[in-house]
């Protein structure tokens, strides 16, 4: 039977199980409305008609994190506690706007080459002891230590000026010229602990949104060097500078954190009114589900798919979200190991598939579908750069809508890489994590290879705390993958494929597309997004990776919950939110 056919059927009899099933949690229309879809709810404590607050709450945000060491985080569920734990020189607040974190302002020289953060008086540390500028001159340092191999080291701090040397100098064989030097890294903060400076190689107008993203927030030296690796496994040792404090560490279970009473920075104190807040640490949407059902938890983010047909969308006067954020849900192939490191395969299993019956019939409709690698949304020098993406490129995405016409084309590509009908092709090994629409999304590509191209995919289901560090270290064939923007440019989404990235899991290597990149790090914002559109098309015209669908968000949020927004990052920010009783 066709595959599509098989699919359907099955999704169908689930859609049956759940709208026989208890859908939600039953209790009327939700009045909270998260600040990205029109702003904090109005009654908020200290207004008239002042509610009770309670004094904690429980969310389920994603399962275990892979780590809370900001530096070397890189998935947006250990970002989601980073958020609450920590606080960065600025911040983005409710209105996505930049503004002063830690530091209380900083200015730009007029080259945009000299960045100048002036300190807020009386910073500390949840441990109380004093924090200042220099600990974020280590912080910075930090992440560009070899070491450590912190995945967005390059991308947070390589325009900084010493960059190259702070990680080495190799020649035209790799090999070391210059041993790596942190020292060499351009951030220096003044003797008073006052004032960090940070010098550029080149502007880069987005650098205040670098600054305020999760992983620049700034750690403690002494716990650090005290601790190693295990600073950030446990509350005892876990030194942080945000609203909230860990209290509670039980893997698998939850992450307790408290209201932390040396917090000083960019937030409103005076709306900081909860005293605890419990983040449930499951990995399996049915236990998030019976937790919000029970009432355990007033917001849960892993929903069970089968269940959505049976939610009721907050518009509708629900408790069902669903937010658009700037991202894209994508497969990775090991570029260093057969058969991927064959162009044609490549374009092969890119065309195989159906985008659209991924995204709106497996992903029902929660998902859109996804034929360049970055999405709507994401600005340009003027307008749009998806839309300017496929006005360069004749009008079209650089992956045809065309399904039938794609199918014909990936099976001539498999034969011009020597397998026509998939004879000899090896049998392939896809990873994922068991969760949402991942393993759906595995089986609808095992059958659609199957039938397109005559190739074998066996499923490889990955625990979630092993998933990343697998897939970085490339210990993989072919494997799902995603990522969410952490500022809007479109060189946090294509840098990724940049040969040295630490989050380049492919293991792409272009010399034409790293030249690209390296010239789109200018000043001109012109030359910028060409050169970005340029390495995009270099890398979609490689098949780097395989661009499934753009990614929205959606969760259950009990009317209840209050003061809480959704940012198009992919994160929740609870550091206002509370509950009514």
């Amino acid at each position: 039977m066709n595959v599509k056919k098989i699919l359907a059927l099955a999704l169908a009899a689930l859609m049956v199980l759940a709208m026989a099933a208890c859908g939600g949690n039953n209790n009327g229309g939700n009045t909270s409305t998260p600040a990205s879809n029109g702003g904090n709810n109005a009654s908020e404590p200290g207004t008239t008609g002042e509610p009770t607050i309670a004094d904690e709450f429980s969310v389920q945000i994603g399962p275990n994190p892979e780590t809370l060491d900001p530096a070397l985080n890189s998935a947006v569920d250990g970002g989601n506690m980073l958020v609450t734990l920590f606080e960065t020189l600025l911040i983005i607040d409710e209105n996505l706007e930049v503004k002063p974190g830690q530091a209380e302002s900083y200015t730009v020289s007029e080259d945009g080459l000299t960045w100048t953060f002036t300190m807020r008086d009386g910073l500390k540390w949840s441990d109380g002891t004093d924090l200042n500028a220099k600990d974020f001159e280590y912080t910075f340092k930090r992440l560009a230590d070899v070491n450590l191999a912190a995945p967005y080291g390059e991308t947070v701090v390589g325009m900084v000026d010493g960059y190259q040397d702070a990680i080495g100098n190799p020649d035209k064989d790799g090999n070391m010229t210059t041993e790596p030097d942190i020292e060499k890294l351009n951030v220096k903060a003044s003797d008073d602990g006052k004032t960090l400076t940070v010098i550029l190689s080149y502007p880069c107008p987005y650098f205040d949104k670098l600054v305020a993203f999760g992983t620049m927030s700034p750690v403690q030296k002494a716990t650090v060097e005290a601790n190693g690796d295990a600073w950030a496994t446990t509350p005892a040792t876990y030194v942080c500078n945000g609203p909230y404090m860990i209290s509670e560490w039980t893997p698998s279970e939850r992450i307790v954190v408290k209201k932390n009473p040396n917090y000083s920075g960019g937030w409103d104190s005076s709306r900081i009114v909860t005293d605890t807040i419990n983040f449930l640490l499951l990995e399996d949407s049915s236990a998030s589900f019976a937790a919000y059902n029970s009432g355990t938890a007033v917001m849960i983010k892993d929903v069970p798919t089968e269940e959505i047909p049976s939610l009721t969308k907050v518009e509708d006067g629900g408790d069902f979200y669903v937010d658009t954020i700037l991202g894209t849900y994508y497969l990775s192939m090991n570029l260093n190991k057969a058969p991927f490191n064959d162009v044609n395969v490549r374009k092969a299993l890119n065309l195989a598939i159906d985008r659209d019956y991924i995204a709106n019939v497996i992903m029902q409709g929660t998902y859109s579908p996804a034929y360049n690698f970055v999405g709507p949304g994401v600005s340009d020098a003027s307008g749009m750069f998806f839309d300017n993406a496929k006005s360069a490129n004749g009008g079209k995405t650089y992956i045809s809508e065309d399904y039938e016409e794609n199918k014909k084309l990936a099976q001539e590509a498999l034969a011009a890489a020597g397998y026509p009908n998939g004879e000899g092709f090896p049998t392939i090994t896809y990873s994922t994590n068991d969760a949402g629409y991942h393993v759906a999304v595995a089986e609808y590509l095992q059958s659609a290879y199957k039938e397109v191209l005559g190739i074998t995919m066996n499923i490889d289901r990955v625990e979630w705390a092993s998933f990343t560090p697998m897939r970085r270290a490339g210990d993989y064939e072919m494997s799902r993958n995603g990522w969410v923007m952490d500022y809007n440019d479109a060189s946090n989404m294509i840098e990724l494929l940049y040969s040295t990235n630490g989050n380049n899991d492919g293991k792409y290597n272009s010399a034409s597309f790293d030249a690209a990149i390296d010239s789109s790090r200018c000043a001109d914002q012109g030359d910028h997004f060409k050169f970005l559109h340029n390495a995009e098309k270099i890398m979609m015209e490689d098949y780097a990776c395989i661009p499934v669908a753009y990614y929205n968000d959606f969760w259950l949020q009990s009317p209840s919950l209050k003061g809480s927004w959704h940012s198009p990052y992919g994160y929740w920010f609870f550091q206002y939110a509370y509950v009514e009783e």
